[in-house]
């Protein structure tokens, strides 16, 4: 059977950190210092949690991650030493836990990091396929005098506000009334459910760790007293790693051997492009010309399958939607 796990250090106890020794100089150049960036935690579902962390300077052989299960019981995870992130599996939902993580050499602790994160709550049902519409929860109308108590809470349009290759920004408002907490719920690039909980007075939320060029499906749903009360989801495909087109479009140059058509072309600028709509086969772009004014314009983009496409639109439009 496997040696037990040494027991845990109370939350009194600091790190014990290998002490260089003085006598031999030359022990210490070999055992050069290395440290442990902060811990953070990169997922959260009701089993399992992700854990980020960095090594600025020097390196381990290896890591020990340490925490204390739902029954209190010390548990220790190895690592290898060139990783930088684990998934920690097996976890009960709704449980708040203590990660402790040691940087190794040999069997000595040399650096440690701590962090807490809470579990999701265990959720009665698979998140919904994407074909599938959103089901909000119906306040009970059978109790008029309940319905007076809990004030009817209103979730509005989950809108994008940025995007990246690798995250997503999104954001929300209440109209009516409040919410205890948000829990936004999506499948990741290898199709499995995420829970990212969030603060009840949060209008807001980046999601990171997400795959480039790929579609996601988001559901914020608004909780009280651990309740879902109402939902909004939206769907967006994260950036391109390639950048757009190198091939800047090919503007025509006036003409210069005629002098009285030099007066003609006066200074244009465009203003900001931004996103007014995003539905799961469109998106309508909007922008501004603060300064002169343009013949036509011309919106390039690569399709799902990376080919460059070129839409063509008139000088006097300020907005197009993309179907």
């Amino acid at each position: 059977a496997a040696a037990e796990p040494e027991e845990l250090p109370l939350p009194s106890e600091k790190p014990q950190y290998e002490k260089h020794r003085t006598e031999s100089p030359a022990s210490e150049a070999a055992l050069m210092r290395a440290v442990l960036g902060d811990l953070r935690v990169s997922s959260v579902t009701p089993s399992s949690v992700g854990l980020q962390w960095s090594v600025p300077e020097g390196s381990f052989d290896s890591f020990l991650l340490q925490f204390r299960d739902a029954q209190g019981q010390p548990q220790a995870l190895p690592i290898d030493g060139a990783s930088r992130s684990v998934t920690v599996p097996g976890l009960s939902s709704s449980h708040r836990y203590h990660f402790h993580l040691y940087g190794m050499r040999g069997k000595n602790k040399i650096d440690h990091v701590s962090t807490k994160a809470l579990t999701a709550a265990e959720e009665p049902e698979e998140l919904p396929l994407p074909t599938e519409e959103p089901q909000p929860e119906r306040p009970q109308t059978e109790a008029p005098a309940s319905e007076a108590t809990p004030a009817q809470a209103v979730l509005e349009e989950l809108r994008i506000s940025s995007i990246t290759p690798s995250s997503v920004g999104l954001q929300w408002t209440v109209p009516k009334g409040s919410f205890d907490s948000f829990v936004l719920q999506y499948r990741d690039a290898q199709g499995q459910p995420q829970a990212l909980p969030v603060d009840g007075g949060s209008r807001s939320v980046t999601v990171p760790g997400l795959s480039p060029s790929h579609r996601y499906r988001f559901h914020l749903y608004g909780l009280r007293g651990g309740k879902r009360i109402d939902r909004v989801s939206t769907d967006i495909v994260t950036a391109s790693e390639e950048p757009l087109p190198s091939k800047e479009p090919q503007q025509e140059k006036p003409e210069t051997e005629a002098p009285t058509s030099e007066a003609v072309p006066v200074r244009a600028v465009l203003g900001e492009v931004k996103a007014s709509s995003v539905t799961p086969n469109s998106v309508q772009l909007q922008w501004s010309v603060p300064e002169g004014s343009f013949d036509s314009f011309l919106l390039q983009f690569r399709d799902a399958q990376g080919q460059p496409q070129g839409l063509p639109i008139g000088g006097g439009s300020r907005s197009v939607m993309m179907p």
